[in-house]
């Protein structure tokens, strides 16, 4: 790899996004797992022990010392570079990057490009350039309709309803893996990291019309484990809300729908980490009730907890920016066209 004489060309972070080219990550697993451009391919450049013997031996020794290091690591594989690249771009046409845009991604675009490949280029920047890109995209003022009601009011489903009827819609929900409640990660898989949970929401962002309506599910700021971007967060807050007030009879139905095919043991856990808040009472009649399958009942002592805690978050709101509107059953179709026909 031929780290001085560059036959590549770089290209901006702005770019990227106009471009149809595939993106190779050249940074090691770990940094990848953390957080990465979706779609991106990682064809790490050392591997997280590697990475971090190099870096040792920058901070102990000199940069030189790890630069002899790095080749040492990197010549064994060159060949399998080129292979692991073909299947990403078999044009011979690439994006690549590294953590800041420096001798990773340079040194592995030059070996490219004495290799076969005729168009490589390197992200300016790197992925750093990308993250503040992707977190300052989120300080746009959106034009955000917020869909808030009582847990079990099927918000998501409307959501989807609203999808399918051309209207722009962002679900939260869906790309935390995380329905924001303390069931609400069962059945959901794993959750991304916060960094990976903001990189996959900026590319839905990036599809959208600002200048149009965009509808969100009111959340909280943080989705189970992760936590929506707090510039987002506080135009949500501040955007008008529509509250949808369903009766508790027709939401626990739907909950039981739900919920009520999911693994017992648990729905049971989840039951155990609200009982402070619940009432420990509660909690253990709920349990009684679970192993009893009565799964309609506990859905409704769920709901006398839940729906406490969702007025005090309604409580923060200004109330001039919260409109209310009655319907009478969890009809996802139905109450998605009674509300559009609202708007």
């Amino acid at each position: 790899m031929n780290y001085f004489c560059s036959m590549f060309s770089e290209i901006n972070i702005k770019e990227v996004f106009n471009s149809s080219l595939s993106i190779i990550d050249v940074r090691s697993p770990g940094e990848f797992e953390k957080g990465h451009i979706p779609n991106a391919v990682n064809i790490p450049l050392f591997t997280n022990d590697e990475r971090a013997h190099v870096g040792t031996v920058y901070k102990q020794q000199s940069k030189e010392k790890a630069i002899e290091l790095g080749y040492k690591y990197v010549t064994p594989k060159l060949q399998q570079y080129i292979n692991e690249a073909l299947k990403v771009a078999p044009h011979q046409k690439v994006i690549v990057h590294c953590w800041r845009g420096g001798m990773r991604s340079q040194s592995f675009a030059q070996h490219l490009s004495e290799n076969g490949f005729n168009d490589v280029k390197v992200i300016s920047g790197g992925y750093k350039a990308y993250r503040n890109y992707v977190l300052d995209t989120f300080d746009l003022p959106a034009n955000l309709c917020v869909l808030g009601g009582y847990t079990g009011s099927g918000k998501t489903y409307i959501l989807k309803e609203f999808q399918q009827k051309g209207e722009q819609v962002i679900d939260l929900e869906g790309l935390a893996h995380h329905k924001g409640s303390a069931f609400g990660g069962i059945e959901q898989g794993e959750q991304p990291t916060v960094e990976q949970f903001e990189n996959n929401l900026h590319e839905q962002w990036l599809k959208l019309d600002l200048q149009k309506r965009i509808w969100l599910e009111d959340e909280s700021h943080c989705i189970g484990g992760v936590n929506i971007p707090m510039p987002l967060f506080t135009q949500i807050r501040n955007a008008p809300l529509l509250f949808i007030e369903i009766p508790k009879e027709e939401r626990a139905k739907h909950l039981v729908v739900e919920y009520a095919r999911c693994n017992k043991t648990k729905l049971a856990e989840s039951i155990h980490r609200i009982a402070k808040r619940m009432g420990y009472q509660n909690e253990k009649m709920a349990v009684e009730l679970l192993e009893q399958d009565k799964f309609f009942e506990v859905a409704l002592l769920s709901l006398n907890y839940y729906d406490k805690g969702y007025i005090k978050g309604l409580q923060k709101r200004d109330e001039n920016t919260v409109t209310t509107l009655q319907l009478d059953s969890v009809d996802h179709a139905k109450n998605a066209n009674k509300i559009l026909k609202y708007c």
